[in-house]
């Protein structure tokens, strides 16, 4: 597969360098270049991108705000020379970020990520699994589940609750929570108990053993550990 991308970025030589990593990856095809956030939005081109290379700490509009106004199945890496921004490219649902200066072997990891996350797009299949969203059955309906609205999910033995942002009473579904675990976006979502998979970008706070969304405790299981704390290591401050 190719994916259509976009570099935005206001200084030259940054802007100059992501282009000839693009070129350099067989799989990325650019699209095009902007020397801001301002001067893309409204741009045709951007309607092409599904992936943007996007730097964050730009004069106008910053990448930060530029992300939040943009389609939520186009996804973003963002460039940046400060680490301070890194948890808050993840909570706006960055695939990844690059600090600056970075090499090609950097750049080529993050972009493998948003090549896993397209090719689990392009081999939706009869489970119901589409760009930004699933359908489930429930209640003898269809019930659509954006991927942005998960908070988190729990095991229920051969049936799981997804619980989401904007309602409180969670989905029930005749699912296990293995089935489901393979179908969303690993880069968004985490197994981080045998009954519970989080949305990442929804965490608030951890503790010791746990993690907290909307105020919901949920538990770190003893297996689960290493792989969170691998994530927790990459995105602290």
């Amino acid at each position: 597969m190719r994916i259509k991308c976009i570099a935005i970025d206001d200084e030259p030589l940054a802007l100059e360098q992501m282009v000839r990593y693009i070129k350099q990856t067989p799989f990325l095809e650019l699209v095009g270049t902007f020397p801001s956030a301002l001067k893309a939005v409204g741009n045709t081109l951007l309607n092409e991108a599904q992936l943007i290379y996007l730097d964050i700490n730009m004069p106008d509009l910053n990448g930060l705000d530029f992300s939040r106004h943009i389609s939520h199945t186009k996804k973003i890496i963002f460039t940046t020379a400060y680490e301070q921004y890194a948890l808050e490219g993840f909570k706006v649902d960055a695939l990844d970020y690059l600090l600056k200066p970075f090499s090609y072997d950097e750049f080529l990891k993050a972009t493998l990520k948003a090549k896993e996350y397209f090719e689990l797009v392009e081999k939706a299949d009869s489970t119901g699994v589409y760009s930004g969203h699933m359908f489930v059955k429930s209640e003898y309906q269809s019930v659509r589940v954006d991927f942005d609205e998960i908070l988190y999910i729990e095991s229920m033995k051969d049936y799981i609750k997804i619980f989401l942002k904007n309602t409180s009473k969670p989905i029930l579904t005749l699912l296990t929570i293995s089935s489901l675990e393979g179908k969303l976006p690993s880069s968004n979502f985490m197994r981080i108990h045998r009954s519970f998979i989080v949305a990442l970008n929804k965490i608030e706070s951890t503790e010791r053993n746990s993690v907290i969304i909307y105020n919901k405790h949920i538990p770190v299981g003893e297996s689960y550990k290493k792989n969170f704390n691998s994530f927790l290591s990459k995105h602290h401050l």
